[in-house]
């Protein structure tokens, strides 16, 4: 069990090499943060004093805190494993001591630490400096925030790590990446809050994993959902987690079977 910790470091370490990318990443994250408070906020001075629980400061707090998030979770849908699938590369991965699934877990969390330090802060500070942020004063809202994120990283890590594990079954899937993050844009509330939702969308989105990854963090964070609300958030991010990883778990083992290393 040792070497997970030691995965998680390395995760941290591994991103942290990448400077002037993620300099790049948190000036984009912060130029976008307040286009999108501009946007949301102006919605909401036009609908008059609040929209779906949203008065002006919360909605450009929101703008804010999602794109301090977006890193982190890792929203967009990635390719790493299925091209190490494609190459070959996965069978090294199955033949370490280490279970691959746990271990690309780890990683990623040691990745997502990293992340919010460098991309996630800037626009949080632009936030304060620009238009406030509309933060709770219980300090039990930001120690529960903490545990949602976590758990909004690692149902994101679940649900990415078996779109990529179709490689197995497909030559190609970047159609499914592009699809994936297409869906993730809108359903994870990136774009608008989910309350803003049409009804029909609001219950779709719910039905899948994605607001728990971005939606269900934001609201416990910033206060928006309290006490038995916010319990209930969290716990439908545990029951994706859990969901997601054993169909991880299934669908590795199905894809370790029939692998073919494709090139030799």
């Amino acid at each position: 069990m040792s070497a997970y910790p030691a995965l998680v470091a390395a995760g941290f370490r591994r991103f942290s090499t990448y400077r002037a990318a993620t300099a790049a990443g948190a000036l984009t994250n912060s130029v976008f943060g307040a286009i999108k408070a501009a946007v949301l906020v102006g919605t909401v001075s036009g609908a008059g004093s609040a929209v779906a629980g949203y008065d002006v400061e919360q909605a450009a707090t929101f703008a804010w805190v999602t794109q301090a998030l977006l890193a982190p979770v890792s929203v967009f849908a990635d390719g790493e494993v299925a091209q190490r699938v494609r190459t070959g590369d996965i069978a090294v991965d199955l033949a370490r001591p280490v279970d691959p699934q746990l271990a690309a877990w780890a990683t990623d969390l040691g990745r997502a630490a990293y992340m919010f330090l460098p991309r996630g802060v800037p626009p949080l500070v632009l936030g304060i400096a620009l238009t406030g942020l509309a933060l709770p004063s219980d300090p039990r809202s930001y120690l529960l925030g903490v545990v949602s994120l976590v758990l909004g990283v690692s149902v994101s890590f679940s649900a990415r790590w078996l779109v990529n594990l179709t490689a197995f079954w497909l030559t190609e899937i970047r159609g499914i990446l592009m699809l994936y993050t297409v869906l993730a844009t809108i359903l994870t509330g990136l774009a608008i809050p989910v309350r803003w939702f049409p009804a029909w969308l609001a219950t779709l989105a719910h039905a899948t994993p994605f607001p728990s990854m971005l939606q269900s963090p934001i609201d416990v964070f910033t206060g928006t959902a309290t006490g038995t609300a916010a319990l209930r958030l969290v716990a439908v991010q545990v029951g994706w987690l859990v969901g997601l990883l054993l169909a991880g778990r299934v669908l590795l083992a199905m894809g370790s079977r029939r692998l073919v290393v494709q090139g030799g």
